[in-house]
């Protein structure tokens, strides 16, 4: 035994035995016992995650740059109202927009993704003006009107706040069928932008409420009495000077919402409001002074930049997943309820119980594989929009174009569905696993869900897209029939012959226990959904129904198929992305993988064992060895949760502190506040209640002593 050691032993055997049970449950021991157990080097997935090691030392210095930021002081969030969280998210702005005027693109993008986790009411308000109107302008403007905006203040603020106008009243996720009218008048070369009825009014528009000056809105162009669909305009909304409306344009708060109260949503509504000719975005569609309208050869080349928000929140639902369940778990490692006997009256902790394994550490692998395609599909949709750019330009091949944009559209449309349904469930998981704890606004995690919850609805419902998706497979299926050979993320179905049928041919049930094998079941089961989809749409075909009506009547079918193609999707991108590592960093990620794999194959077993790729004995191995990676995992998870990186004031909970001292952060954020003093409502309320009248207090004696002579005479 050495020195220390020994030292170590004497003053334990000094210890008396409630200094014994205090240092045992010390929660700051407790968190680096579990940090000591790191089998893996923690910063070299830190370095994975971020996409290497500059990018790692670039969001540290964000994150702590943002911490002394008084503006974005984040500690007392939960105590402001509407009122005082709308004024400092617009309080923001400046500071925000130096670093937008001065960093490169990258580096830029990099902060708004960590502003996102610090504060998601300004992400989203800043967002609106930068992400979607001036993308508005980006992809739908002419080279020279996109000068002329931004020569009139649409880039630098300066008398300029913008808002993105789509959806109304009455429509979200159906753009085509948008009832606001933009007709033109070739009188004075002009259109007339209207709200012809109250379904037609402007609704949920960020911004609108109190601070835009103009909006992107998105109306039917109505030329000579015909319509040719939706289209973008320019509409300016206040005079800059003095934010008084202009005529035509009526606007109001829509009020108070689930969550992120930054933003100020609102609705509008305009009557006849005259614009020039030159502000509706003519990048694509173009209106000439004489009324000739020319159209675009291909209009699906005008989409790909309505994509970036949905590929934005696939990457974004992992880095939501990671800030919850870095509360979760740290709270797990701390947080000891009951002591088993023989334990010397020591409780155990929450992340050592079996059931609390299996509540976390699945959410834990799926936030991995979230992560690993949230990057992958950044790399399709940046690939995707240079060839897109090529395509106009006519120097790249149409046909392949095309695929890649249908591809992209239809995998980032289910993707951005599921990957938000799993972070919205994840952080309920997580909330409910901290017991009462969660409950309280200020471990984070029920603000995080209100305020993480529109990512289900906004930029496409969630069931529509996924409906986009299976759409889309029962499309590939049929021209893989027809012998095409599709694009990567549908290629299985080119391989219909080998995988409808195929069993897995594990010799034993150890062997199931592969990535290759796991894949290949994934493949099996979803080569099947697919199928069925698709009989199901040539059946109603041939009842006689159209093709929109068909796939409306198999719209469930649909739904299956794209759920399960997303859970494929998912485990084969973390999957690749397991292979390109080595070492120590391989065996746990490939340990994570696998438990996201068979964990997913238990949640649908059901198909697995419909299409018999596994055995009814096989699947009962996969639910044991979900059991056992659950507490493989645990013993990692610490760790695990330390790559993520996120400094405490990012994750904003005391139950989610690195050192693990979260009762004595807690106690002190309720304190600060909320303190003592005088009772508010007692004089008014309270006192005359329990300090009624005398002649209350004699009539109740007087019926008690009546009471009492009843019982005598009994």
């Amino acid at each position: 035994m050495s020195n220390i050691q020994n030292r170590l032993e004497a003053v334990k055997q000094q210890l008396s035995p409630e200094q014994e049970y205090q240092n045992a449950v010390d929660p700051i021991r407790s968190m680096n016992e579990e940090r000591a157990k790191a089998a893996f080097d923690i910063r070299s997935l830190t370095y994975l995650l971020d996409g290497g090691e500059k990018n790692t030392f670039l969001k540290e210095k964000i994150m702590q740059e943002l911490e002394r930021d008084p503006l974005f002081k984040m500690d007392d969030i939960f105590d402001l109202t509407t009122s005082e969280v709308r004024e400092r998210t617009m309080a923001k702005f400046r500071s925000m927009l130096h670093h937008l005027q001065n960093e490169p693109v990258d580096q830029f993008k990099k902060r708004m993704e960590i502003v996102s986790l610090v504060d998601p009411g300004f992400w989203t308000r800043f967002g609106v003006h930068y992400g979607l109107f001036v993308g508005a302008l980006q992809s739908n403007a002419t080279p020279g009107q996109l000068g002329y905006w931004f020569e009139r203040g649409a880039l630098s603020l300066n008398n300029f706040v913008g808002c993105f106008a789509m959806t109304e009243l009455g429509h979200g996720s159906n753009v085509p069928g948008l009832e606001t009218t933009a007709t033109f008048d070739e009188a004075s070369d002009q259109f007339i932008i209207h709200t012809p009825t109250l379904t037609a009014t402007k609704w949920w528009i960020g911004g609108a409420a109190h601070s835009a000056t103009h909006a992107a809105v998105f109306a039917q162009l109505i030329v000579k009495e015909k319509r040719y669909g939706t289209k973008c305009f320019v509409v300016p909304l206040r005079d800059p000077k003095t934010y008084n409306l202009l005529p035509g344009i009526n606007i109001g708060d829509i009020g108070k919402k689930m969550g992120r109260d930054g933003i100020d949503n609102g609705w509008i509504q305009f009557t006849h409001v005259r614009i020039p000719r030159g502000y509706m975005l003519q990048k694509h569609t173009k209106v000439s002074r004489t009324g000739q309208v020319k159209e675009p050869k291909l209009q699906q080349l005008t989409y790909g930049a309505l994509l970036q928000g949905r590929v934005t929140m696939v990457a974004d639902s992992g880095h939501v997943s990671k800030k919850a369940l870095s509360i979760a778990i740290r709270y797990a490692a701390v947080r000891r309820q009951f002591a088993p006997s023989g334990a010397n009256g020591i409780e155990t902790k929450l992340l050592d119980y079996p059931i609390h394994q299996r509540r976390l550490m699945p959410l834990l692998a799926q936030t991995f594989a979230m992560l690993f395609t949230g990057t992958e599909m950044t790399e399709m949709y940046n690939s995707m929009m240079a060839r897109l750019d090529g395509a106009r330009e006519g120097d790249q091949d149409l046909d392949e174009v095309m695929e890649m944009l249908k591809e992209t559209h239809s995998t980032s449309a289910g993707l951005k569905a599921f990957c938000t349904w799993n972070c919205l469930s994840t952080i309920e998981a997580c909330r409910q696993s901290c017991g009462g704890h969660g409950y309280s606004a200020y471990t984070g995690l029920a603000s995080m869900y209100q305020d993480f919850a529109v990512q289900c609805t906004w930029e496409g419902d969630n069931t529509i897209l996924t409906l986009q998706l299976g759409r889309y497979l029962i499309s590939s299926y049929r021209e893989a029939l027809n012998g095409k050979k599709l694009s990567p993320g549908v290629g299985y179905l080119n391989n219909l012959n080998k995988l409808i049928g195929k069993r897995c041919n594990a010799k034993t049930l150890e062997d199931v226990l592969d990535l290759d094998t796991i894949s290949e079941g994934w493949q099996v089961v979803c080569a099947h959904v697919v199928k069925n989809a698709a009989t199901e749409f040539e059946e109603c075909l041939k009842r006689g129904l159209n093709a929109d009506d068909a796939y409306e009547q198999c719209s469930q079918a649909r739904l299956y198929a794209a759920k399960l193609h997303s859970f494929s999707y998912l485990f084969n991108r973390f999957a690749d992305a397991v292979k390109k590592t080595t070492g120590s960093l391989h065996t746990i990620l490939r340990k994570i993988c696998l438990l996201y794999g068979l964990y997913t194959i238990e949640e649908n077993a059901g198909a697995f064992l419909q299409f018999e790729y596994f055995t009814p004995a096989q699947i009962e191995f996969v639910r044991a060895s979900v059991n056992n990676l659950c507490k493989e995992v645990r013993e990692q998870a610490i760790p695990l949760v330390d790559s993520f990186n996120l400094t405490d004031y990012i994750i904003n909970s005391p139950l989610g502190r690195k050192d693990g001292n979260v009762y004595v952060h807690y106690f002190e954020q309720v304190k600060r506040s909320n303190p003592q003093s005088e009772h508010p409502y007692f004089d008014r309320l309270i006192k005359p209640l329990i300090q009624r009248s005398t002649e209350e207090n004699d009539y109740e004696e007087e019926l008690a002593g009546l009471e009492d002579d009843d019982e005598d005479e009994e």
